[in-house]
């Protein structure tokens, strides 16, 4: 049995940890220690007896369901990883479970177990060939578009059965034959998206009950991290495994549910008491990580939204915190002034890992680079899957993938003549129809290339010589993965290769060690290593997970990448109308986008500890335009001034409040309106924030429009 002190927990906390049998409900806002509850409840329940392969912890990132495993390890209680062998606690993220059980349940689900995991560029590939196969036109149906329509259908766990049935017009119905071809090529590479992961672990579930209860005797606790950001499969997978005792523990806050864009579902924490109406629910207040100020803002914000669950942000440091709100002249003068503040935090003694800087969209980290590069600050761009998507990262992993996946045609195209063997596109479209005609796999073609009569004799030898290397690799697959990853680089000419071109290549050189680096430690730290193990560890590689917390540099990251992290200075740049709320957020049409926006801020501002600095532009280049902004709605709500920068304060060179009501400018929900440029149209929202107070408009063109009321020039109707 571990030893663990429990005199650290707070009373609530402790209500959590010894929670008995049953569902359990644990309100847990920013900062409040949840994963310590969920720690020491893995701890707790294992005293009371509970054995410790009966309990399973789900979270959402590599990092924290690592970070959870050290936890519980630190309390003296061994844990493994994603694998279910072993008699120790299983911890880990929702779709690394996932494609345990569809490994370990594969026959059952019709799939392979060594299935490739298809990333965004290869799931690219695949609706491109698909709609190209239904003869359509990529400019009416966009690839990107008709996958992220497919998406949101698995998660609501519609399948393309169903949805044949259910599509009722030339739109749907062109959509049922996309999704109908993308699957059946998914299938042919013997490949899942990230999405199936879920989707088919819940359709197996459903369907087999042997499997529902194996799962459910040897999981009789199971506890979820960041229950606010579960989706509705993910939901099904938990309900299905519970069904038989009803012993889930969630922990979550719906004020930090930011994934609505990728289906999670805020309603799943909101009507859990409606899903288990026996469930105890206890909220963990406390904060331990923000000093006051911060919190008070982070309130009067959160509050505005109506779908949440009432708690309080009880502040346990002491008040001691900087927290400033700036408006600049653009995003050049913006980005100079933060490089500035963080040198003189260095200067002062702050450690450059302390500090972080949030925006909303990946291209505002652009100018920010610009100003800390030539202030000579040190600066990470945590954008991790980025460095998988190197060219020369992929070309090295497609070698490894098609050891474990024969059948996956993208990665077998991708290094068939990479780097060049003479093989082209004309003795590959051969080899593929000789392998249509036969019912075979592309690879199985590469391999009866001899019998193919209309390869040249060159060619057949340049094949032969080809499969041949990828079948002394095969040999390596269950060794060590560095060794088998340094040895198809260095064999495949891929290495010779890169050294050949010059300076260009020397950058990739550095990207494929760093490669072989993290396949050593994957080695250094498993315990039986294998390499379709690390290729999953790859494929479900998030951007959270590639920040480094000692790398001695400025973290520059989007506020969803944020989430779950916590720094003492922290900046959030971009507080701007159509950046913050974003524009797709629609505001005055789609109130729950609006406050998914809101929940956004509340997450960056709620990552300081200490000092919070956040800021704005008067103008902001898009598009090659500099474009007048319009500060966010948000910022007033925060109930903060803004600090003159430089010699005047956002407003001081535009009319006040009492002359925007003396110019009758006041507008109500309903009132006809025109503008010059965009036409007539219908007033949605007036937000009064004074001076900067926004009319909300639909126009008869559709399009929905936030406008200041001082810059707008709308006419009544």
């Amino acid at each position: 049995m571990p030893d663990v002190k429990y005199d650290q927990l707070t009373p609530s906390q402790r209500k959590a940890v010894f929670h008995a049998e049953g569902p359990l409900l644990v309100i847990a806002g920013p900062g409040s220690g949840k994963t310590r509850v969920i720690t020491y409840r893995v701890a707790a329940l294992i005293n009371s007896g509970i054995k410790p392969d009966n309990i399973c912890a789900i979270t959402f990132t590599n990092k924290a369901a690592d970070e959870m495993c050290q936890r519980v390890v630190a309390l003296g209680i061994p844990a493994e990883g994603p694998r279910f062998a072993g008699t120790q606690p299983h911890i880990s993220t929702f779709h690394s479970l996932c494609v345990t059980i569809l490994r370990q349940y594969a026959d059952k689900t019709g799939i392979n177990p060594n299935f490739s995991i298809y990333n965004e560029s290869d799931q690219s590939r695949c609706i491109k060939q698909a709609v190209k196969d239904c003869e359509l036109d990529t400019t009416d149906f966009p690839p990107a578009r008709m996958l992220d329509n497919i998406s949101k259908l698995k998660n609501r766990l519609i399948d393309v059965d169903s949805f044949k049935t259910e599509a009722n017009d030339f739109l749907r119905k062109t959509l049922a034959r996309i999704y109908d071809h993308y699957q059946r090529i998914l299938a042919e590479h013997n490949a899942l998206d990230f999405d199936d992961l879920l989707v088919k672990t819940a359709f197996l579930l459903e369907g087999s009950g042997e499997v529902c209860s194996e799962l459910g005797n040897r999981f009789k606790f199971l506890l979820i991290d960041e229950y606010q950001d579960t989706n509705h499969a993910q939901y099904k997978i938990a309900r299905a495994f519970v069904s038989a005792h009803n012993n889930i523990c969630v922990t979550g806050d719906p004020d930090q549910s930011i994934y609505r864009w990728r289906g999670a579902d805020i309603r799943n924490i909101l009507a859990f008491e409606n899903d288990w109406p026996d469930a105890t629910v206890i909220k963990l207040e406390e904060n331990f990580r923000s000093r006051p100020k911060i919190l008070e803002i982070a309130d009067k914000l959160i509050t505005v939204n109506r779908n949440r669950k009432k708690k309080k942000l009880i502040p346990i440091k002491p008040p001691i915190a900087h927290v400033v709100v700036t408006a600049f002249e653009d995003e050049t003068e913006e980005a100079e002034a933060v490089a500035q503040q963080v040198k003189e935090l260095k200067d002062k003694g702050a450690s450059l890992n302390d500090i972080a800087v949030f925006y909303r969209v990946n291209a505002m980290s652009r100018v920010l680079e610009e100003a800390f590069i030539r202030n000579k600050m040190p600066y990470q761009v945590v954008r991790g899957v980025e460095f998988y998507n190197r060219k020369e990262i992929r070309d090295l992993l497609a070698y490894l993938k098609i050891l474990v996946n024969p059948s996956d045609e993208i990665a077998l195209l991708r290094i068939i003549n990479t780097p060049p063997r003479g093989i082209g596109k004309t003795t590959v479209d051969r080899v593929r129809a000789y392998a249509a005609l036969h019912n075979i796999t592309f690879f199985d073609g590469l391999k009866n290339a001899e019998d193919i009569d209309s390869l040249s004799k060159a060619a057949k030898a340049k094949i032969v010589a080809f499969v041949n290397m990828l079948e002394q690799f095969k040999k390596d697959v269950a060794g060590k993965v560095a060794a088998l990853t340094e040895r198809a680089f260095v064999e495949s000419g891929l290495e010779k290769s890169l050294r050949d071109s010059g300076d260009q290549g020397k950058t990739a050189l550095e990207n494929v060690n760093e490669l072989i680096n993290a396949a050593h430690r994957y080695d250094q730290q498993t315990e039986e290593p294998s390499l379709l193990d690390y290729l999953q560890q790859i494929a479900l590689f998030s951007d959270a997970d590639a920040y480094d917390a000692s790398s001695g540099r400025v973290a520059l990251m989007t506020l969803h990448a944020a989430k779950g992290l916590e720094f003492e200075n922290v900046f959030i740049v971009g507080v701007e109308e159509g950046l913050l709320p974003h524009e797709r957020s629609n505001a005055g049409e789609d109130k729950d986008e609006l406050e998914e926006e809101r929940r956004l801020f509340f997450v960056g501002i709620t990552r300081a500890k200490t000092q919070l600095y956040i800021s704005c532009a008067r103008y902001r280049t898009v598009r090659g335009q500099l474009l007048r902004t319009i500060p966010s709605q948000f910022l007033f709500e925060l109930g903060l001034d803004f600090t003159e920068r430089p010699q005047e304060n956002i407003a001081s060179s535009c009319v006040t409040q009492s002359t925007i009501r003396n110019m009758q400018y006041d507008f109500a929900p309903g009132q006809r309106v025109r503008h010059k440029s965009f036409g007539p149209g219908t007033v949605k929202e007036f937000i009064d924030m004074w001076e900067n107070s926004i009319v909300v408009v639909k126009f008869n063109s559709g399009q929905t429009k936030s406008l200041m009321v001082k810059y707008a020039d709308l006419s009544k109707i």
